[in-house]
Formats: C-alpha cells, sequence, structure tokens
C-alpha cells in the first residue's frame, strides 16, 4: 500500500519537473523574442511590432507565474490564473488602444520588416505552443498558459497576413482590423481564465481535497485516488 503511494507520488514529481522544464524553454524563448521584437519595432519605427514585443514580454511575466505556482496550492494556482487572465485584458484594452492610435494619425506600418519579424514570432511560438500542446489539460494553470500560447500563434499569423494586405492596399486598415480581432481574442481568454479562476478561488478547501485533478494521470488509474490505499 505504501509502496504504491509513494510510487504515485514519484509519478507527480516527475510530471511536475516536466511541466517546469517545458516552462523554462518557452519562457526563456519568449523572453529573447521580447527583446529582438522590441529593437527591432524600435529600429524600423513599427508600432505594430512594438505592441507585439510588449505581448512576448507579458507572455514571458505569465509563465514566470506558472512556475511559481507550479509546485503550489490549487487556491494559489487559482490565483495565478487569474493574474493572467488580468494580463489578457490589459493586452486586449492595449491592442485596441493602439488600433484606435493608428487609425487617427494613418501612420501605415512598413511591411516587409512587419512580415519577417512576424514571421519569426510565429516560429517562436509555434515551438513553444508544440512543447505546451501535451500538458494543456494537466491543470488550470498550465490549461491557461496554453491558451495564451494559442492565442500568441493566432495573433502571430494575423500579424503575418496583416503585412501581406498592407504591402499589396498600402493603407493602414488591414492592420487595425487584424488588431481589433486580436483584441476580441484576447478579452474571450481573459473572460474564460478568469471565470474558471473565481470558480477554483471560492472552491472550498475540503471539495478541493476530494476532487480529482485533471493533472492526476497518476491517480486515475484508481491506486493512490482510492482512500482504501493511502486512507489509514
Amino acid at each position: 500500500m505504501d509502496a504504491c503511494c509513494e510510487s504515485k507520488a514519484g509519478e507527480l514529481a516527475q510530471l511536475r519537473g516536466a511541466q517546469a522544464r517545458v516552462l523554462y524553454w518557452v519562457l526563456g524563448i519568449n523572453a529573447t523574442m521580447f527583446v529582438i521584437e522590441f529593437v527591432a519595432g524600435w529600429l524600423i519605427g513599427s508600432t505594430a511590432l512594438l505592441a507585439d514585443s510588449l505581448d512576448m514580454f507579458g507572455d514571458a511575466t505569465i509563465y514566470a507565474l506558472t512556475l511559481y505556482a507550479l509546485d503550489r496550492s490549487d487556491r494559489t494556482r487559482a490565483g495565478a490564473a487569474l493574474i493572467k487572465s488580468l494580463f489578457m485584458l490589459l493586452f486586449g484594452l492595449a491592442v485596441i488602444a493602439e488600433a484606435i492610435h493608428k487609425s487617427l494619425t494613418g501612420s501605415v506600418p512598413e511591411a516587409s520588416a512587419m512580415g519577417a519579424i512576424g514571421g519569426l514570432a510565429l516560429a517562436a511560438n509555434t515551438a513553444c505552443f508544440c512543447m505546451l500542446l501535451r500538458y494543456r489539460s494537466a491543470d488550470l494553470n498550465m490549461r491557461s498558459t496554453w491558451l495564451c500560447s494559442r492565442n500568441d500563434l493566432i495573433a502571430n499569423g494575423s500579424v503575418v497576413l496583416a503585412a501581406v494586405a498592407v504591402s499589396v492596399t498600402g493603407t493602414l486598415w488591414p492592420d487595425v482590423i487584424v488588431g481589433l480581432a486580436i483584441a476580441a481574442l484576447f478579452l474571450h481568454s481573459a473572460w474564460r481564465i478568469g471565470r474558471e479562476a473565481i470558480a477554483a478561488w471560492r472552491t472550498p478547501e475540503s471539495v478541493r481535497d476530494e476532487t480529482p485533478r485533471p493533472d492526476s494521470n497518476v491517480e486515475a488509474n484508481g491506486c493512490c485516488g482510492s482512500k482504501s490505499c493511502c486512507g489509514d
């Protein structure tokens, strides 16, 4: 009986360790892309790239929060997910403000540079998405991180398409329209993750203790998930 539970605890520790390694990788990738996009956006005067670099910086912060909450209580992880939903909300509002600013100033971004750096960001976020894919159902914390990565893929792909459209039309409107679509995606994800996080935060500790976690692949086979094994 004790050997059973010790084995499952070890498997859970290995799972957490694997999640941490993936999160360190995606944190490093996003931090690097933040520097690249920020410098490129500053040098070529692209507001779109500067805004996307802010998104990368926010993602790095989000992954750091996920790492912080990885081995902590369910309540702590729910709090981290709630903070991440607030970041998503802020990003959505920032993109809306940027779209309004561009429509008022009439500034057209440099399409070729925008497309090249956007393509690099797309490749980087594709790598992050693939690394996070297997952990998307592990728990609320990892799920919110995966959703954030998915949003980045959609946003980066849209930026590349917008760059092509700007180059063809010579106007700023493709960039503005794509910006508003990205904002809508961020706001939807913020609402979805925030709702789940608040529900998890309000769940009594006793109920959380008795509810099987989605990340408990090690518990699903009925060993340590049952009181008969480790109850006494």
